[in-house]
């Protein structure tokens, strides 16, 4: 969205004080309700609703009737009240042409009120050329719901306090002047761009400068993580400068080995293609190691001393704490359907290793109780025998008729069915407690899996109702 500050200039105090009143709701809502904003802003004379529809005229609000009557900040709003802000603590007077656009943030140029002219960065995170902010940078922490205005706010925080302590250490950056909302003002860098200089008078002296400080920041415990010609300004006395620090890590990151030959590698290659430098980039996935730092000057991130400062602690920048690394490997790598297909399959396998122990159960129950009557009945004979023995009669078998078979067959048939009927109600039990008191609802539009955990459990239950 472009700035105009024209508009400015018109807005009254019942305005602004109008937009703060929708910043304020927008720290606990989306959306805020227009009775909320009335509220909040407190106007003496009344008019909350003529404000708004003023601000909407020039799209310093936006108006959202999807769920409920309500309003949100724009950038364009969120940028009017960052500038009221700094003119009013006397920082800038006026704004001026825009320098630059990045894929995260407007640079334009702004003066003092002594006629010093300065730089405001106004950081935009959210728009359609960088929206992989959740991913890329550790703003959110362990925060599962953000705002736009809310990350670029901090991103500002961080890239102005990283410039403020480069600053005191002596580093090639920016001044830092003042920082309110997502606006940062620093010193104007007199300059160019590295990747709009074609030639150099002493190539060999600013690659040196320049991969000195890539080395010196890992000293001090601090890693750029975008160290490439689009950062780097340089004057026509070659004097290098720095710029863009929001992404920046400390050296106990987990990845910080691979952003550091990643920075290396860009510096190397860039110098080679643009000015010709006679060294060989490897391209190996053992670049960094003790052999290319020998034969090609590769400085090596398990070589650098981190002992020149703790600027990653005092920054508090991203992996400098464990339990900050944990938080943020968590939110980052952390994929909800993956953990929830594990977590069907564990529960799968429990119920199948379950339902297999209770079918061994029942198995071995159902086979006690046969030995048990064979023995019964084999006890039952032999006391038959010593009797008859006793009696002193014939020791042979003697012929039942055929009524008493049929009492027997029937006495037999009884206790049969009684036995059944109780290992049923047990294997009823048993596949209960397996399920874990879930039960299985057949759909419609199931299909046939071949093969899979569920035609395993169906086997499994088979086999349970075959017994």
């Amino acid at each position: 969205m472009k700035l105009d500050v024209d508009v400015l200039r018109y807005l009254s105090k019942d305005d602004f004080r109008v937009l703060t009143a929708v910043e304020m709701g927008m720290r606990n809502h989306e959306i805020v309700p227009a009775e909320l904003i009335d509220r909040i802003a407190s106007l003496k004379h009344g008019g909350t609703y003529k404000v708004l529809k003023n601000l909407l005229k020039h799209k310093l609000l936006h108006h959202d009737s999807s769920k409920y009557d309500g309003f949100r900040l724009t950038y364009l709003g969120y940028d009017f009240l960052a500038i009221k802000t700094l003119v009013n603590r006397g920082v800038i007077s006026s704004v001026g042409r825009k320098l630059g656009t990045g894929k995260e943030s407007d640079i334009y140029e702004v003066a003092a009120e002594d006629g010093t002219v300065l730089a405001m960065k106004l950081h935009r995170l959210g728009r359609v050329s960088f929206r992989a902010v959740k991913s890329k940078r550790d703003y959110l922490r362990h925060r599962s719901s953000f705002n736009w205005l809310y990350l670029s706010r901090l991103a500002a925080l961080k890239e102005f306090a990283f410039m403020k302590a480069l600053e005191e250490h002596e580093f090639p950056v920016p001044n830092a002047v003042d920082c309110n909302r997502h606006c940062v003002i620093m010193s104007l860098v007199q300059g160019y761009p590295l990747v709009q200089v074609k030639e150099l008078q002493n190539p060999e002296t600013v690659f040196e400068t320049v991969l000195g400080v890539i080395v010196r920041l890992a000293e001090h415990g601090l890693i750029h993580c975008d160290f490439n010609e689009f950062n780097i300004m340089i004057d026509d006395d070659e004097k290098v400068t720095v710029i863009d620090f929001p992404q920046m890590v400390s050296v106990s990151h987990r990845n910080a080995q691979m952003y550091f030959d990643r920075d290396v590698e860009c510096i190397f290659k860039f110098f080679q293609k643009r000015f010709n430098l006679s060294f060989q980039v490897s391209t190996d996935d053992n670049e960094g190691s003790d052999a290319d730092t020998d034969e090609t000057g590769w400085p090596s991130f398990s070589s650098i001393s981190k002992s020149s400062g703790f600027l990653d602690k005092e920054l508090a920048a991203s992996g400098f704490s464990r339990k900050d690394q944990e938080d943020i490997e968590k939110f980052i790598e952390e994929d909800i359907d993956d953990t929830d297909s594990d977590r069907e399959e564990s529960e799968d396998k429990q119920f199948v290793e379950s339902t297999e122990a209770n079918v061994k159960g029942l198995s071995s129950l159902h086979l006690e109780e046969q030995e048990e009557q064979t023995s019964n009945s084999d006890e039952d004979g032999v006391e038959v025998k010593q009797w008859s023995c006793e009696a002193g009669q014939d020791n042979r078998p003697e012929i039942q008729d055929d009524s008493d078979k049929e009492e027997d067959n029937q006495s037999a048939i009884e206790n049969d069915a009684e036995l059944n009927k109780s290992l049923n109600k047990q294997r009823k039990r048993a596949v209960a407690a397996a399920r874990g008191g879930r039960r299985s609802f057949a759909s419609r539009n199931s299909y046939k899996d071949k093969g899979g955990k569920s035609s395993q459990n169906s086997r499994i239950q088979k086999q349970l109702c075959s017994w």
